[in-house]
């Protein structure tokens, strides 16, 4: 199955934060050949740094870059507005911290997880840039949608030439779950076992050989975060891809939003958050 990405929609709210993620997503269409929607968020009471200043410095560089764009100047906040233009099938959404302030943070919570609740679309989340991408993690889980994350980033990483490197974490078992019980016990070999988790990821590395890419597998037990957080770390990856589901059953899994949102709040490096409204095991 091939994933296509057909265009960006880049958010900026005029935040001098979201500039990482503007010269990212001009870079990636770029190196795509794609399309870019700059939506460009006029929000309520943000005088102090007025989104038409921002754009006004970047279109030079958008355009010296041949990237074919559409800006779309919207009144409002940019969580609310960002859903509306995000709706055509291979687009992904590329953001930054909007520079919300520590008051409205605390009270209503970062503007990240919001996205990730209400967005159905990929979305790239640039709190640092990292260019040109060499080295990407896909954090794989036993659920289905992990191939979709696999997917969506094999479409940036092979036109991209990057190697890509396989993670799944299996966590300690906390309840009574042949499965579960199953993983934990055989998490060295798991590639050899017929758990969905071994399936799904001998399909992704098939699939990996037969684009030409260059992989490699990281199997670890412990907890979620700190397991993925210290592979970052240690891998120096220029992206990681995760999949993040609307709703979870019983066992909790790497994919999960909450998990997904701690991941991106603290790794420095763009992270692909790819959406599933199941978490159907296949």
């Amino acid at each position: 199955m091939k994933t296509q990405i057909d265009r960006l929609v880049l958010v900026t709210n005029g935040s001098p934060e979201t500039r990482p993620s503007l010269e990212f997503g001009s870079w990636l269409a770029q190196m795509l050949h794609i399309p870019v929607v700059l939506l460009a968020v006029r929000e309520p009471g943000d005088h102090e740094h007025p989104v038409s200043t921002l754009i006004g410095e970047f279109l030079p560089s958008l355009q010296s870059a041949g990237v074919s764009f559409q800006l779309e100047n919207l009144d409002g906040n940019s969580e609310d507005l960002a859903d509306r233009t995000v709706q055509q099938p291979g687009t992904i959404m590329v953001l930054g911290p909007l520079g919300r302030p520590p008051l409205r943070r605390f009270f209503l919570g970062r503007s990240f997880r919001h996205f990730m609740e209400d967005q159905l679309a990929p979305i790239l989340y640039i709190p640092r840039s990292r260019i040109p991408i060499r080295k990407v993690l896909v954090c794989m889980g036993g659920l289905g949608y992990a191939l979709d994350v696999f997917h969506q980033a094999l479409a940036i990483a092979q036109p991209l030439q990057a190697s890509i490197t396989f993670l799944h974490v299996v966590e300690p078992v906390t309840l009574d779950y042949p499965l579960a019980q199953q993983v934990e016990a055989h998490w060295k070999d798991l590639l050899n076992t017929e758990t969905p988790q071994g399936r799904i990821l001998r399909q992704a590395l098939s699939e990996s050989n037969a684009a030409g890419m260059t992989t490699e597998v990281r199997l670890s037990h412990g907890h979620i975060v700190p397991e993925i957080l210290k592979e970052i770390e240690s891998g120096n990856y220029d992206l990681v891809c995760m999949g993040s589901i609307h709703s979870s059953h019983s066992l909790r899994h790497l994919s999960q939003p909450n998990v997904t949102a701690e991941i991106a709040e603290t790794a420095h490096c763009p992270i692909l958050v790819v959406r599933s409204p199941t978490g159907e095991t296949p």
